[in-house]
This record gives C-alpha cells, sequence and structure tokens, in this order.
C-alpha cells in the first residue's frame, strides 16, 4: 500500500526574542506567574520584514535541504496559517512563487492551532489518492499581528515561528511496522467558537481583529479532548501508548500537556515540550517541536511518533507517523 513517509523537516523563527520579563512593563503580569500558569518563559515575535510567507518560506527551504531535494521535486503545497500575508490570495501561493516553484498546486488550511495536523492528514490522502507524490506540509503563524497588546490574559501566551515536513509517496505493507502516515483522526465542534476567536474578518467587520480567549473554558475542554482523539488514533492503529517512541503535542500550555500525557499513561520522558521557547504558535506549533526533538537527536528514523493538536473552533486532531 502507499504511504506517506517523511523525507524531511525544517523550521525558522523570527529574530527577536521576547522574555517574560519584557512584559512587566506593558502589562500587570510577572515572569513567575506566567511560568506557573503556563510553562512559557519566552517567545519569538515578528520584525516587519518578516511574515507569514517569509517564515514559511524559510522552514520550506529548511525542510527541502533535510530532504536533499529542490521545489521542482514539490507536486503540493499545503500551509496551515491563521494570519495569512493577505485575505486572498492564499499566503501558500506566495511561497510556491518565493521557492520559484511554477508548477503543481498550493493552497492554505485553516483550523487554527490544529492546522497542520489537518494538513499532514490531508496530505497523505492527497498522496494516497494519487495526486501528488511529494507534498510541502507547512505550518507558519504571525500570531503577535492579532494580539491585544494591552489583554495580558492572552498578549504573552502567543508566538510567532514556522515548521515544514516534507512527505513524499512510498511503498508500505500495511503493518504498523511501515514508515510514513499510520493513522489519523480529526474533530471539530463550532459550539465552542466564542470560547476562542478573533473579534474580526472581512465578512463581519471588516478589519483584521485581535485574539479573544476563554483561557479557564479552553483548559476544561482540552484534556478531554485530546485524550479523546488520541485514543481513536491507536484504536485505529492497533497499539497503545506504551508502543509510543515520542509524543509531540501542540505547545500552548505546560499543564495541559502534563495532564493529557498522563491521562493517557504516556510516560515524561517520552513527551517533547518546547512551550517555555516558543510559546504558543499555532499552527507552527507541532512542526517547531519536531524540528528541536529532530536536531537534538531525540526522533529517529523508525520512531513511532504521535502528533496531536486542538485550537479555536473547537478543533483537534491526532496523527501517528513512524519517521
Amino acid at each position: 500500500m502507499i504511504r506517506s513517509v517523511v523525507r524531511g523537516n525544517g523550521a525558522a523563527l523570527p529574530r527577536r526574542i521576547m522574555k517574560n520579563a519584557d512584559f512587566e512593563g506593558m502589562v500587570e503580569t510577572s515572569d513567575e506567574w506566567i511560568v506557573q500558569r503556563t510553562g512559557i518563559r519566552q517567545r519569538h515575535v515578528a520584525a516587519d520584514d518578516e511574515t507569514t510567507a517569509s517564515l514559511g518560506e524559510a522552514a520550506a527551504r529548511a525542510a527541502l535541504d533535510s530532504a536533499g531535494m529542490t521545489p521542482a521535486d514539490i507536486d503540493l503545497i499545503i500551509l496551515a496559517t491563521s494570519t495569512p500575508n493577505n485575505t486572498f490570495p492564499a499566503t501558500s501561493v506566495e511561497i510556491q512563487n518565493r521557492l520559484g516553484m511554477h508548477h503543481g498546486f498550493a493552497f492554505d488550511l485553516q483550523a487554527v492551532c490544529s492546522g497542520f495536523v489537518y494538513a499532514v492528514a490531508t496530505a497523505d490522502l492527497y498522496i494516497r489518492g494519487g495526486l501528488a507524490k511529494r507534498v510541502l506540509v507547512i505550518g507558519s503563524e504571525t500570531f503577535s499581528r492579532i494580539l491585544d497588546w494591552n489583554d495580558r490574559s492572552t498578549c504573552v501566551l502567543f508566538g510567532d515561528g514556522a515548521g515544514a515536513l516534507i512527505l513524499e509517496a512510498g511503498e508500505g505493507a500495511g503493518a504498523i511496522t511501515d514508515r510514513g502516515v499510520l493513522a489519523a483522526s480529526l474533530r471539530s465542534d463550532g459550539v465552542h467558537k466564542d470560547k476562542l476567536f478573533v473579534d474580526g474578518g472581512p465578512s463581519t467587520t471588516g478589519t483584521v481583529g485581535h485574539l479573544r480567549m476563554e483561557g479557564r473554558e479552553v483548559f476544561k475542554h482540552a484534556v478531554g479532548m485530546i485524550t479523546d482523539v488520541i485514543e481513536a488514533t491507536f484504536g485505529e492503529a492497533g497499539i497503545t501508548a506504551q508502543d509510543l517512541d515520542w509524543f509531540v503535542p501542540h505547545q500552548a500550555n505546560k499543564r495541559i500537556i502534563d495532564a493529557s500525557a498522563k491521562k493517557l499513561g504516556i510516560a515524561e520522558q517520552k513527551v517533547v515540550v518546547t512551550v517555555d521557547l516558543h510559546g504558543n504558535t499555532s499552527a507552527a506549533s507541532v512542526p517547531l517541536a519536531l524540528a528541536v526533538a529532530v536536531a537534538d537527536g531525540r526522533i529517529k528514523k523508525g520512531d513511532l511518533v504521535l502528533l496531536e493538536a486542538m485550537g479555536g473552533g473547537f478543533t483537534w486532531g491526532a496523527v501517528l507517523l513512524r519517521w
């Protein structure tokens, strides 16, 4: 059977780093308060010349270098983002042009923080359906552009960045030992829209708007939803938490990550945590965490890796793959 195999990955971060202490003169907060409640210690913030497209391009080039490929080898670009450069066209086509790629096709996917997980699952379907052989999957965000910097409950949580994977069609035996995407489970429920949203848009206010969040409500639902979708993925693949080599969750809040892993029975040493370094980078969160764990040698060829995310909407999902 056809499997979507990871051939390369990459990441890109803005030059500027904001430490928690940098917020102390802006809003009523402290490093201790932020670390205790979220686990975040710093985040990267895009300068005027750094955009979702430029960060996405940099992550894409790093992934291509990792794979030993050029843009000519790619058939499809899927960009997961909630902060596009323009309302239209899709920012993915801008990245396509920046890469000098004038063939194939590209589109954006919007599922907020779950976007990259949704995009990997979508790329897998295009590959298995025969519509693409090699897909560049990117998560890129500049959430600093939609933050209310006077709202201490949200402005300290988010950061900017981009990460990318290249998936290529490969042959598998249909077994759990195959390399590539092995199982996926995606969910959404719009009843939760008002718990995490942006209060603007072309069709409503004609403005970009700012991010709004009911933090306690998000926290209350997060662990249960994450557990649900991961257990469904385990069931599809016929594995248990003990079979995993690595768990790469969405990096939103250290307490949510810890509680989810504990409920699922995933050992602490198998959990990749980068929220302290990046904050919540929405759709860039999972590929940035992957990039860190690959670069430092934790994730290796043949490892069984679980990706998970939950975002505004709510949307949530999980993808199981063998690296």
